[in-house]
Protein backbone atom coordinates (compact mmCIF):
# COMPACT_ATOMS: atom_id res chain seq x y z
CA UNK A 1 0.00 0.00 0.00
CA UNK A 2 1.02 3.60 -0.53
CA UNK A 3 -0.18 7.14 -0.11
CA UNK A 4 0.02 9.11 -3.34
CA UNK A 5 0.53 12.86 -3.11
CA UNK A 6 1.25 15.56 -5.68
CA UNK A 7 4.51 17.47 -5.37
CA UNK A 8 2.67 20.76 -4.74
CA UNK A 9 0.75 19.21 -1.83
CA UNK A 10 3.92 17.79 -0.33
CA UNK A 11 5.64 21.16 -0.74
CA UNK A 12 2.75 22.85 1.13
CA UNK A 13 3.04 20.41 4.02
CA UNK A 14 6.81 20.85 4.26
CA UNK A 15 6.43 24.65 4.09
CA UNK A 16 3.90 24.51 6.93
CA UNK A 17 6.27 22.33 8.99
CA UNK A 18 9.10 24.81 8.47
CA UNK A 19 6.90 27.82 9.22
CA UNK A 20 5.60 26.35 12.48
CA UNK A 21 8.94 25.03 13.75
CA UNK A 22 10.10 24.66 16.43
CA UNK A 23 6.55 23.43 17.15
CA UNK A 24 4.92 20.52 15.39
CA UNK A 25 2.48 21.32 12.60
CA UNK A 26 -0.58 19.24 11.75
CA UNK A 27 -3.35 18.80 9.24
CA UNK A 28 -5.47 16.39 7.24
CA UNK A 29 -5.19 14.86 3.77
CA UNK A 30 -8.33 14.21 1.75
CA UNK A 31 -8.96 12.41 -1.50
CA UNK A 32 -10.03 9.09 -2.95
CA UNK A 33 -8.55 5.81 -1.79
CA UNK A 34 -4.83 6.37 -1.46
CA UNK A 35 -4.62 9.50 -3.65
CA UNK A 36 -4.48 12.89 -1.94
CA UNK A 37 -6.64 15.53 -3.63
CA UNK A 38 -6.42 18.28 -1.00
CA UNK A 39 -4.41 19.33 2.05
CA UNK A 40 -6.21 20.86 5.04
CA UNK A 41 -3.66 22.55 7.32
CA UNK A 42 -4.62 22.76 10.96
CA UNK A 43 -3.58 24.76 13.97
CA UNK A 44 -1.70 22.83 16.64
CA UNK A 45 -3.60 23.55 19.88
CA UNK A 46 -0.72 22.04 21.87
CA UNK A 47 1.74 24.59 20.44
CA UNK A 48 4.49 22.11 21.30
CA UNK A 49 7.69 20.82 19.66
CA UNK A 50 6.80 17.29 20.84
CA UNK A 51 3.03 16.88 20.45
CA UNK A 52 0.13 18.06 18.34
CA UNK A 53 -3.60 18.35 18.74
CA UNK A 54 -5.40 19.69 15.69
CA UNK A 55 -7.81 22.51 16.49
CA UNK A 56 -11.36 21.05 16.54
CA UNK A 57 -12.66 23.92 14.36
CA UNK A 58 -10.06 23.08 11.71
CA UNK A 59 -11.00 19.40 11.92
CA UNK A 60 -14.68 20.21 11.50
CA UNK A 61 -13.99 22.45 8.50
CA UNK A 62 -11.93 19.67 6.88
CA UNK A 63 -14.51 16.95 7.58
CA UNK A 64 -17.30 19.10 6.13
CA UNK A 65 -15.31 19.68 2.92
CA UNK A 66 -14.49 15.96 2.72
CA UNK A 67 -18.17 15.03 3.10
CA UNK A 68 -19.32 17.67 0.58
CA UNK A 69 -16.89 16.39 -2.06
CA UNK A 70 -17.47 12.70 -1.39
CA UNK A 71 -13.80 12.20 -0.47
CA UNK A 72 -12.12 9.99 2.10
CA UNK A 73 -9.82 10.97 4.93
CA UNK A 74 -6.61 9.70 3.30
CA UNK A 75 -4.26 10.84 6.04
CA UNK A 76 -3.45 12.85 9.11
CA UNK A 77 -0.10 14.58 8.99
CA UNK A 78 2.19 16.25 11.46
CA UNK A 79 5.83 17.20 11.77
CA UNK A 80 8.72 16.20 13.98
CA UNK A 81 10.93 19.30 14.06
CA UNK A 82 13.91 17.62 15.74
CA UNK A 83 13.38 13.86 15.49
CA UNK A 84 12.96 11.13 12.90
CA UNK A 85 9.78 10.61 10.91
CA UNK A 86 8.57 7.69 13.03
CA UNK A 87 5.55 7.60 15.33
CA UNK A 88 6.45 8.69 18.84
CA UNK A 89 4.97 7.08 21.93
CA UNK A 90 2.51 10.00 22.17
CA UNK A 91 1.60 9.64 18.47
CA UNK A 92 0.86 5.96 19.06
CA UNK A 93 -1.20 6.61 22.18
CA UNK A 94 -3.28 9.38 20.60
CA UNK A 95 -4.06 7.30 17.49
CA UNK A 96 -5.90 4.71 19.60
CA UNK A 97 -9.01 4.92 21.75
CA UNK A 98 -9.07 3.69 25.36
CA UNK A 99 -9.64 0.08 24.25
CA UNK A 100 -6.65 0.19 21.87
CA UNK A 101 -8.76 0.45 18.72
CA UNK A 102 -7.50 2.83 16.02
CA UNK A 103 -9.54 6.05 15.88
CA UNK A 104 -9.14 6.19 12.08
CA UNK A 105 -8.30 2.61 10.97
CA UNK A 106 -8.16 3.31 7.21
CA UNK A 107 -6.13 6.48 7.57
CA UNK A 108 -2.42 6.94 7.07
CA UNK A 109 -0.35 8.89 9.55
CA UNK A 110 2.12 10.99 7.58
CA UNK A 111 5.11 12.40 9.46
CA UNK A 112 7.50 15.06 8.17
CA UNK A 113 10.88 15.17 9.89
CA UNK A 114 12.87 18.39 9.81
CA UNK A 115 15.81 16.79 11.60
CA UNK A 116 17.82 17.51 8.44
CA UNK A 117 16.19 20.81 7.46
CA UNK A 118 17.80 20.79 4.02
CA UNK A 119 16.28 17.38 3.20
CA UNK A 120 13.00 16.81 5.05
CA UNK A 121 12.03 13.17 5.43
CA UNK A 122 8.40 12.16 4.80
CA UNK A 123 7.09 8.77 5.86
CA UNK A 124 3.62 7.24 6.13
CA UNK A 125 2.23 4.67 8.53
CA UNK A 126 -1.01 2.79 8.99
CA UNK A 127 -2.23 1.11 12.17
CA UNK A 128 -2.93 -2.60 11.85
CA UNK A 129 -3.45 -4.92 14.81
CA UNK A 130 -2.30 -2.17 17.16
CA UNK A 131 1.01 -1.72 15.32
CA UNK A 132 2.17 1.01 12.99
CA UNK A 133 3.17 -0.42 9.61
CA UNK A 134 5.08 1.75 7.17
CA UNK A 135 3.66 2.45 3.73
CA UNK A 136 5.31 4.07 0.73
CA UNK A 137 4.88 7.76 -0.03
CA UNK A 138 4.60 8.15 -3.81
CA UNK A 139 5.06 11.66 -5.17
CA UNK A 140 2.98 12.30 -8.30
Amino acid sequence: MAVKVRREHLDRIIAQARAEAPNECCGMLAGRGEVVEEVFPGRNKDQSPRTYLMDPEDQLRAFRAIDERGWDLVGIYHSHPQTEAVPSRTDRERALDQSGTPLFPETRYVIVSLRDAAQPQVRAFRIADGRFTEEDVVVL
